[in-house]
């Protein structure tokens, strides 16, 4: 056949009839929601059973609305009937869509389209629903590539309202107008992005996983210290242990594995060895009754948090090197009616200090405090609800008791860190904005495209660049600045999207004209 794909300035042609190959958990959400919008479905599984499987799944899905008011009876027979099982692929040559949601290998999906270009329309799109696979190699043995995109959705299909868009390099304009529309008529939102690993949703979250882990690793602090910092000062939903658990240990590492070596070693991607000996050692979470947690009935087994052990009041010496942290300080040791030192020789003073991207041991030698008596406080998020307090190797433990006494005075939560560079929400934010900087600054996405995509795709409080403008591009830059100057790691090396703007003044969802 001739290759004749509409041009973009042809009016799009709408869709009525879609074909899904592949019908597990993300074949018949996709299904589901298609038939939902209006549109006519043809389902193919290479197992016939499994086909009348998902069709009966939807089904019930529907009945459960009947029941509870939400769809009347007409409208569920109507969907009912635009369900259509195919006993063979030759069954969707009809259709003005297909999208493939079968096993991620590149040579599978390849035989499947070769031989789906055979059947359909000249004007008929494929699109696959990889999370991983380049859309590129996936179009390169058809004869049609132009028409051939990613049309990547997550699971669950019906509940997560975003599809990535990915066109391949010789995808057509007109094809990625509209599979843009198709997605938008689907209900969900349609995040444009390259054809590169990880896509937009799987790049941008890169970073709570794999800094977690770097955290764990160096001893900084428990996977349950960890989650509970990310979730009641980051404010998001559940912290990346819980997540990783949630997931799956060996999904997890495979994608980390996989993004890093197809960015050929990118340090800012580099996966801990830690989470691999536990893939080899079966605990993969939830679905094995242990990961990074136990489970015990299918709830998760939170260890305790240790009570405080409280001391009486002694002099407070704040570092003024930060002057809006040193004033929140002042007014929290005067509300716990502590006293507070004049200078830092005084004898007994507890030292408090607010390092951006440093460790305790460094910012104390710096200032020439006393490591004895020095302990640090994360400011990035305010003092309103857990706070993190980090002590050097040098620390006493008077002086420990003292801080953990302080801090929780008013019934608020305590974490107590061992010394790094950096806290741990200081340091998941800073690399989770540096990702998705980077992302912005090799037009992979746009700027808002990337903060809606992550807030959907990830559940995140904010998009990553959204995340940097709230704690303060200048900010964020300084902690990634001392965490590459002290450990040496080009991990934390910023984003040249980062550094611009920051030294600007300008936020960081700023584009360029």
């Amino acid at each position: 056949m001739s290759s004749q794909s509409p041009t973009s300035a042809q009016a799009p042609l709408s869709f009525k009839r879609m074909g899904i190959v592949g019908t597990g958990a993300m074949g018949r959400g996709i299904a589901q929601i298609a038939a939902e919008a209006g549109l006519e479905v043809k389902l193919y599984d290479q197992n016939p059973d499994a086909t009348e499987a998902a069709i009966d799944f939807v089904a019930g899905l529907w009945e459960k609305k009947v029941s509870k008011n939400k769809l009347t009876e007409n409208d569920q027979t109507r969907l009912l009937a635009s369900l259509i099982p195919g006993s063979d692929l030759a069954d969707l040559a009809d259709c003005d869509v297909i999208v493939e949601a079968i096993v991620e290998k590149v040579e599978v999906k390849q035989r499947l389209f070769v031989e789906l270009e055979n059947l359909i329309s000249e004007n008929a799109i494929l699109a696959t629903n990889t999370s991983s696979l380049s859309v590129t190699d996936i179009a390169s043995g058809c004869a049609r590539p132009e028409q051939i995109i990613g049309f990547h959705f997550f699971n669950p299909v019906p509940l997560m309202k975003i599809v990535e868009v990915i066109p391949g390099v010789k995808t057509a304009p007109a094809v990625v107008e509209r599979m843009t529309q198709l997605g938008q008529q689907l209900g969900h939102f349609t995040a444009l992005t390259t054809d590169t690993p990880g896509f937009l949703v799987n790049h941008a979250g890169r970073a709570f996983g794999t800094e977690a882990l770097r955290i764990l690793t160096e001893g900084t602090a428990s996977c349950a210290d960890i989650d509970r910092i990310m979730t009641d000062q980051g404010g998001f939903k559940m912290g990346p242990f819980t997540l990783m658990d949630l997931t799956g240990l060996d999904v997890s590492s495979a994608v980390m594995e996989s993004i890093y070596h197809q960015y050929y070693q990118e340090p800012r991607y580099r996966p801990a060895q830690l989470i691999q000996t536990r893939v080899s050692a079966g605990l993969l979470g939830r679905k094995t009754k242990a990961g990074f947690y136990e489970y015990r009935d299918g709830q998760q087994i939170m260890p305790e948090e240790q009570p405080v052990e409280r001391t009486a009041p002694c002099p407070v010496w704040i570092s003024p090197e930060d002057e809006a942290s040193h004033a929140v300080l002042t007014e929290l040791v005067e509300s716990a009616n502590w006293p507070l030192a004049s200078s830092a020789d005084e004898p007994n003073a507890l030292c408090l200090v607010t390092p951006w991207g440093e460790d305790i041991a460094g910012c104390a030698l710096r200032q020439g405090l006393p490591p004895a008596r020095t302990l640090g406080i994360d400011m990035l998020a305010g003092l309103e609800k857990r706070r993190s307090i980090m002590t050097s190797p040098a620390t006493e433990t008077d002086f420990i008791k003292a801080a953990l006494t302080l801090f929780s005075e008013d019934g608020t939560a305590v974490t107590r860190l061992k010394d790094s560079q950096g806290f741990v929400l200081q340091r998941i934010i800073a690399c989770i904005v540096n990702i998705g900087c980077d992302i912005a600054q090799q037009g992979i996405a746009k700027p808002d495209t990337i903060n809606r995509a992550v807030e959907l795709g990830l559940g995140y409080p904010k998009g990553p660049l959204a995340l940097g403008d709230h704690y303060g591009p200048a900010r964020i830059l300084e902690i990634l600045n001392n965490l590459q100057s002290t450990s040496g790691d080009p991990r934390y090396r910023p984003s040249p999207w980062l550094r611009r703007r920051a030294l600007l003044g300008l936020p960081l969802t700023a584009e360029e004209l």
